[in-house]
């Protein structure tokens, strides 16, 4: 019996393990993988951005043969699959409205050669759409959602093939050179990638610090966190995995919370796509906002003179990651203090975020910003200073990463005004004032919804 080969393109799904249409595509037989360099998700990436989608591929390219193309994927991949004979192109489910529109095109250039795009599985646990409430439509709000969403559950992890078999092709050298130059680039910092190294930062969330995450997970300047959402991004880890080794207890209860709203904001934005760039309710299309350009950039370096809200733009350009506490709070200076719509904050976000996903960093932004899926947002300003001694009492977030703070004890480095050598090292003084902005934001939100 002849059989035909087929091709795995893989995207968001950069692993063997848990990988169900990697395993529907070995069910054909002989199966190529196939990852392909989009030259517009590309060049609209920081360095960090590339280093880590790089380091991944290569991980993967470690342990399957993958042949690496670049170019636009509705020439690239039809290509492909019409160069090897393959009857289907196998695909995890894409769900933001590039990659739904990108795999509409392939699927139907695939066809006109009688080639099909099977899709099987998507980056979540339970896939956007799935969850509804009473009356069949989607859910407006997080916390019955969420009681859906578990109500609803997920599929146990899918097995993992021992030694996959999978045919070799040729790789474009543009591709491979690419990604080479990129981890050649990365930043010190960048988390190990790869599957080995997603489940052993698992196994050391989950054995050592699962237990103290629901009070920790706020605090930026201790390692509180799991720091699974850059391997969470590329699909190297899926969460239908994590949540299959979960455990009991308060910490691992904050965790799959925090999974749920990542599920969440998926499906929030499979059912209004133009919510990645647009406001996702209306009711503040009145808004009054700034361009301060002087001021948007010095947000972006980290030299607002608000310490907390400084520390973390720096963490995010040295490091291409920030504290979600800290996104929440720089988020708030932009839209409130500054006036600056958030689709300005959220763009330079997704450039630099090694984890940076277009639903979660969007919506994440929206309801900071007050336009999306928060029922009571507009009276909601984060003050920098007193968030910054709630969440870092000591300091030592700023200290790290604001090194003209570092000769300031204890929570003077939040408030280096209130010190005689606070500003000795050449700390900018702050460029707004928060307690007049935070008025003159509630004053646009009441005009506005007016």
């Amino acid at each position: 019996m002849v059989t035909v080969p087929a091709l795995m393109w893989f995207r968001r799904d950069l692993r063997v393990r848990d990988n169900p249409a990697l395993l529907r595509a070995l069910e054909s037989g002989e199966v190529a993988a196939l990852f392909v360099v989009d030259p517009l998700l590309w060049s609209g990436a920081g360095p960090a951005r590339r280093s880590w989608l790089a380091a991944n591929v290569q991980s993967l390219a470690e342990r399957i043969p993958l042949t690496l193309r670049f170019g636009d994927p509705l020439e690239v991949v039809p290509r492909t699959a019409g160069d090897m004979g393959a009857d289907a192109v196998h695909i995890s489910a894409e769900t933001t409205p590039y990659g739904r529109h990108r795999d509409a095109g392939v699927e139907t250039a695939l066809a006109g050669n009688d080639v099909r795009l099977v899709a099987t599985g998507s980056p979540y646990a339970v896939g956007p759409g799935l969850v509804r409430n009473g009356s069949g439509g989607p859910y407006q709000v997080f916390t019955p959602y969420a009681r859906a969403w578990r109500e609803h559950g997920w599929s146990v992890p899918a097995h993992t093939p021992r030694s996959p078999e999978m045919l070799s092709l040729d790789s474009d050298p543009r591709a491979v050179d690419l990604l080479a130059e990129a981890v050649a680039a990365a930043p010190a910092s960048l988390p190990t990638a790869g599957e080995e190294a997603a489940w052993r930062r698992w196994r050391h969330f989950r054995d050592d610090l699962m237990a103290t995450y629901d009070e920790d997970r706020d605090r930026p300047a201790v390692d509180g966190t799991s720091r699974l959402s850059p391997y969470l991004h590329l699909g190297v880890v899926h969460p239908r995995s994590l949540l299959a080794d979960l455990g009991e207890g308060a910490g691992a209860r904050r965790f799959e919370t925090e999974l749920a709203w990542r599920e969440f904001y998926s499906d929030v934005l499979w059912h209004a796509p133009t919510s990645a760039w647009e406001d996702l309710k209306p009711g503040l299309g009145a808004m009054r906002y700034d361009d301060p350009e002087d001021a948007i950039e010095a947000w972006r370096t980290g030299t607002t003179g608000f310490p907390i809200v400084d520390a973390g733009m720096r963490q995010l350009l040295e490091t291409g990651w920030m504290h979600n506490r800290v996104r929440m709070i720089t988020a708030s200076f932009l839209t409130k203090d500054l006036h600056v719509w958030w689709p300005v904050g959220a763009r330079h976000f997704l450039d630099l975020l090694i984890d940076g996903d277009v639903a979660s960093n969007n919506h994440g932004w929206q309801w900071v910003a007050g336009t999306g899926t928060d029922a009571s947002p507009y009276f909601r300003v984060f003050n920098p200073i007193t968030q910054g001694l709630r969440f870092d009492p000591v300091g030592d977030y700023v200290r790290r990463w604001v090194p003209e703070l570092d000769h300031l004890p204890g929570k003077l480095a939040h408030e280096p005004w209130k010190s005689e050598v606070g500003y000795e090292q050449d700390y900018p003084l702050r460029i707004v004032d928060h307690a007049a902005e935070r008025l003159e934001a509630l004053d646009r939100y009441q005009s506005a919804r007016a």
